[in-house]
């Protein structure tokens, strides 16, 4: 989305408009190349102001949303066949979509390989890892132990996919108050001493295993800036990831236990195409255009999305734990994002293709 203005050399401004003068009998030609030029780098920021907006906003809304849907639909579906499902129906679809308004579909073997590695990690993996975590924890604990992901996109990024950067005194601080919010959540399923009470610590576990691995292929995608259009790459990336998963699930033989009625497939459909297709296409395209830290502040809002939505759809309480925990990772996330935003001035990985 080019942002830059035409710059006129100094011949062109040295010269008034009356300076050519105009044949007899012509009309006055109103919107000159000079003028469209201003008017497009005028209106330019504005478009992107309001397409970052919207796009964050999307992020914000639908995926606070979709730990209610996953939660439902892993009631009645096991949750490898469960992503399986899901991204295979919605990443074909959206290819098709892509291929019917005329952008190009087709990838080399360096692009398809790129693109299915990161579907893989980031939804084959994180996403069937969140929904079994979700059999056994609420969704609002689930959504709160997730909030975590911008301190695994700061240990990502400074110490696994290093950048050279330096881990600031607020970065080391919310890396200390995140790990301080994580055991308040947890204290409760460790001190339970029952079996319920491990199992969802296992599950929350595998919450911070999922998160890790969201981070991981976060920054990876935005490493390796593969150059495809953002709604082809969102398409590649889950119907790999589905794919994988959908024969998982059926060697696993979870088509046997699952239920499909009408509150299976409406999850699954909300899912699809508020989760898949509105969300995340959102979340690739903002990870071209921002900064990745201004990116993770999804994360601050997506909790509060999921645990009013628990508890007004399936009566999940809210105690003192999850309140406590998320008056200190909210803080936690904040510092880190602080200590990682280089400021509105940073330039962010441009669309390619």
């Amino acid at each position: 989305m080019p942002d830059q203005i035409l710059k006129q050399g100094p011949s062109a401004r040295r010269k008034s408009p009356a300076a050519t003068p105009r044949p007899a009998g012509r009309p006055k030609e109103i919107g000159t190349a000079t003028d469209a030029s201003a008017t497009l780098a005028a209106r330019s920021p504005i478009t992107r102001r309001f397409k970052v907006i919207l796009a964050f906003a999307l992020v914000y809304v639908f995926w606070g949303s979709t730990y209610l849907g996953i939660r439902v639909a892993v009631e009645r579906i096991p949750p490898i066949l469960l992503a399986g499902v899901r991204f295979t129906v919605a990443g074909w679809l959206l290819l098709a979509f892509c291929g019917l308004t005329g952008r190009r579909v087709a990838v080399n073997r360096r692009q398809f390989a790129q693109l299915a590695f990161l579907g893989f990690i980031l939804l084959g993996v994180s996403n069937a890892m969140l929904a079994w975590s979700e059999l056994y924890v609420p969704t609002g604990l689930a959504a709160l132990v997730v909030a975590v992901v911008p301190i695994w996109f700061l240990l990502v990024e400074r110490f696994i996919l290093p950048t050279g950067d330096r881990v600031t005194a607020w970065g080391v601080g919310g890396v200390a108050l995140g790990a301080l919010g994580v055991a308040v959540l947890l204290w409760p399923k460790v001190s339970a001493g029952e079996t319920l009470g491990w199992m969802q610590l296992v599950a929350c576990a595998g919450l911070l295993a999922s998160s890790f691995c969201w981070a991981f292929g976060s920054v990876l995608s935005r490493r390796w800036k593969v150059r495809v259009d953002p709604l082809v790459a969102s398409g590649w990336q889950m119907a790999c990831a589905g794919g994988i998963d959908l024969i998982a699930g059926l060697v696993l033989g979870d088509e046997h236990r699952a239920t499909w009625d009408a509150t299976s497939l409406t999850a699954v459909l909300y899912l699809v195409v508020f989760g898949s297709w509105v969300g995340y296409s959102a979340y690739i395209w903002l990870l071209r255009h921002v900064p990745t830290a201004k990116v993770a502040t999804y994360a601050y809002v997506n909790p509060v999305v999921a645990v009013f939505l628990g508890w007004l759809f399936l009566g999940e309480s809210i105690d003192r734990y999850i309140l406590a925990g998320a008056a200190i990772i909210v803080p936690a996330v904040a510092l880190v994002t602080r200590s990682e935003d280089p400021g509105d001035d940073a330039a962010p990985v441009t669309e390619a293709g």
